[in-house]
């Protein structure tokens, strides 16, 4: 059985994330392309740029920056580059996360102040304000997505202060859709099934959730980059213009077992 790639010809967008060929953001960045968009792609740092810029140049991507969400300034280089190249941007993907490993490896009970802060500003906050920036570039409406997971709403063991972080970031996620709603800006989150990624490689005892994924999951299988990047380009698509303030699920099933 063969299924339709939805069209993304002629739509410009931004995909914040990609660290190596392993990357949740490198699958949907491939999606996104073979479907006929052009890209912005951004690196965290000159340490990632050499892992990042060969796959950019395999995306054909017009504009590569570095992004750290921390240093003031680089966001809004970014969203300049796009405004000066593009003059208009159809959809971004922000799919970053980070906590201190301290903090990401205790109790939330005993997370530092500075830890939690940072884990907020760079997983959740980020993406309110690439919201602000992607909007005047928006006229016409667009589609902002977020990478969430299941422990934002269920308590998984060693995800420790994810869990709440990603709890905040999904209802960000919904806020911003119901405040940009009106400019037809559409503002989801994606929860992926365990995937074996650079950032999840941190994750203590993050074997035994890939294992009980496969056990538990209706469908008995792991997700695939392609899985997340299929439904990263539908959401991207015409196809899903009236879906907004969700958080759709790409995990076996598993999220329904509880």
């Amino acid at each position: 059985m063969s299924t339709a790639t939805p069209s993304l010809q002629g739509r410009k967008g931004l995909v914040v994330g990609i660290a190596n060929e392993h990357s949740i953001a490198w699958g949907c960045a491939q999606a996104f392309a073979a479907a006929g968009a052009e890209l912005a792609v951004t690196w965290f740092n000159d340490k990632a740029r050499p892992f990042v810029e060969p796959l950019a140049l395999q995306l054909k991507a017009p504009i590569t920056l570095q992004l750290d969400v921390e240093q003031p300034g680089q966001m809004e280089a970014v969203f300049e580059a796009i405004t000066r190249q593009w003059g208009r941007l159809d959809f971004v993907l922000h799919s970053i996360a980070f906590a201190p490993r301290s903090d990401l490896h205790g109790r939330v009970t005993d997370c530092s102040r500075e830890g939690f802060l940072r884990a907020m500003d760079i997983s959740c906050h980020s993406f309110a304000r690439m919201a602000r920036l992607a909007e005047p570039l928006m006229p016409e409406g667009g589609s902002l997505m977020t990478m969430s997971y299941v422990g934002a709403e269920e308590v998984i063991p060693s995800y420790g202060v994810m869990g709440p972080v990603k709890a905040a970031l999904e209802a960000s996620m919904r806020y911003l859709a119901a405040e940009l709603g009106p400019r037809g800006i559409r503002v989801n989150a994606v929860s992926p099934g365990p995937l074996a990624t650079r950032a999840a490689s941190g994750i203590p005892q993050f074997d035994a959730l890939l294992a009980d994924a496969v056990q538990r999951a209706p469908l008995r299988r792991l997700v695939s980059l392609q899985d997340v990047g299929a439904l990263c380009t539908f959401l991207a698509g015409d196809g899903a213009r009236a879906i907004t303030g969700s958080t759709l699920y790409v995990d076996g099933g598993h999220h329904i077992l509880g």
